[in-house]
């Protein structure tokens, strides 16, 4: 069993897409009315590093961004948040940064995804053969970047170099159907990476997934902590989380907020979640303010850009109330 207190390193090593988002501007409007439209960097992984960077830690993303000058903008988007992009290549040809175009409507929200050859795809086995894996405290790894080869091969090979390393690994389902042949590749895919996994996080519904079953999500939680993972989160929206580890399972609320979109809240947690541990705050805490981070996103225009600081995530938890499991 890996030593999770590794993470106090506070040096993440991020595996996934970084992308461009559209919000349509001003909030609450719809996309088919829309005139004008705001910026932002995107791509889960992508949001994830800058959330961590804004709470204090140190994150290096590795991915494949397009070699022209969408691919150019989040390189300098990535710069700007402070993450480390050493490990970004451009890729040319016909290759395409992620393209996100959404609103930020919490009712009926529309979010169209342009995903057709998608850069972050090419990554290869020569893109993370040579990672220093012994000088970062975590890799942290989202379910996209499975979706297709060379990139789902190229994140198994990392997998496996982290663990030989003793490093913790850390996976976030986000199951996104638009980027899989079928489902059933992708439970079966999901099934066999959260299986070299210590931490695990997802949703409800992307546990229903992996298990094949709806209601059945909670008990595939449970077995993957029974297998070997560390802590399982088991996420369900408006209800809170059930957080598992090998003491127990344990219940959490969540904040109430004013929400102007459901977008953003699974990335601002695991940033919240993983920012606690590396400061050596305990699980119970680090989830707590991971439901505040998620929660203060919710309430903001974008995803990276609505990233709480760390006195501002200070400040919400001392103002907000936690509802009740």
């Amino acid at each position: 069993m890996k030593d999770l207190s590794r993470l106090q390193g506070k040096g993440f090593l991020i595996i996934g897409r970084a992308g461009m988002d559209f919000y349509a501007d001003p909030p609450g409007t719809r996309l088919e009315e829309a005139t004008r439209f705001t910026a932002a960097l995107g791509g889960s992984s992508a949001n994830i590093a800058a959330g961590l960077c804004r709470l204090g830690c140190d994150a290096a993303l590795v991915t494949c961004v397009s070699d022209d000058a969408i691919g150019r903008y989040c390189l300098g988007q990535l710069d700007a948040y402070g993450i480390d992009r050493r490990h970004v290549r451009s890729v040319g040809g016909e290759a395409r940064n992620s393209l996100a175009v959404v609103e930020t409507r919490l009712q009926d929200t529309q979010s169209v995804i342009y995903r057709n050859g998608a850069a972050d795809f090419a990554m290869t086995l020569a893109d993370v053969e040579a990672l220093p894996y012994a000088g970062f405290s975590a890799l942290v790894t989202t379910g996209t970047v499975l979706a297709a080869e060379p990139s789902r091969g190229a994140a198994f090979h990392a997998f496996e170099r982290a663990n030989a390393e003793g490093l913790p690994v850390i996976f976030d389902v986000d199951y996104r159907p638009y980027s899989w042949a079928s489902a059933q590749e992708a439970s079966d895919v999901y099934s066999r990476a959260a299986a070299l996994c210590d931490i695990v996080i997802g949703n409800d519904v992307e546990f229903d997934f992996m298990a094949g079953s709806a209601g059945k999500g909670l008990d595939k939680a449970r077995y993957l902590l029974a297998e070997g993972a560390q802590i399982v989160i088991y996420k369900m929206g408006e209800k809170g989380a059930i957080t598992l580890t090998p003491e127990g399972e344990t219940r959490t609320g969540i904040y109430r907020t004013e929400a102007l979109k459901p977008t953003g809240a699974g990335d601002s947690f695991m940033a919240g979640v993983l920012s606690s541990l590396a400061e050596g705050r305990d699980l119970a805490e680090a989830v707590q303010r991971g439901s505040a981070a998620a929660a203060m996103v919710v309430a903001r225009v974008g995803c990276a850009p609505a990233m709480p600081t760390p006195d501002e995530l200070a400040d919400f938890m001392a103002q907000a109330s936690m509802r009740p499991t």
